[in-house]
């Protein structure tokens, strides 16, 4: 349907992409939480500080703390004291943690990727030439 309002296409969007990541989350490898996998997700790009770690994930301290140590539980992050100053503690995943996050991404991957060869040629091909559009719409600087 062309010629649909700003507010149209982005309602549109919005239900699609909240579907798919409905589905994305139902293949999970392990049961986490959504929260849970955020802060793995963010921690596979390297460690962190907890005040970093709660920044990056837009929650409170003291809710990052729950998740931090739940996840500690799991055996899929370590915490540990900064050399220099004790008072900072770093956040990283553990080699168990790496390998969970690399799963994930993997049946996720191969669930979408079976998706897709579902399309039709030109609905793949029109998906294809969307993706530049959706990568810039999910970055994080506004356009």
């Amino acid at each position: 349907m062309l010629g649909q309002s700003d507010a149209e296409v982005a309602a549109r969007l919005r239900v699609a992409v909240g579907r798919l990541i409905r589905y994305l989350r139902h293949h999970a490898v392990e049961q986490l939480t959504v929260s849970q996998l955020s802060a793995l997700a963010t921690l596979g790009n390297g460690p962190l500080r907890l005040g970093e770690l709660a920044a990056a994930e837009n929650i409170s301290p003291s809710t990052l703390t729950r998740i931090v140590a739940s996840l500690e539980e799991r055996g899929l992050v370590a915490r540990r004291q900064d050399a220099d100053d004790r008072r900072v503690i770093w956040t990283e995943l553990t080699a168990t943690g790496t390998d969970l996050l690399e799963r994930m991404r993997q049946e996720r991957t191969l669930y979408l990727a079976r998706r897709v060869a579902a399309l039709d040629a030109p609905d793949r091909a029109a998906l294809e030439t969307a993706l530049p559009v959706l990568e810039a719409l999910a970055s994080e600087t506004e356009p």
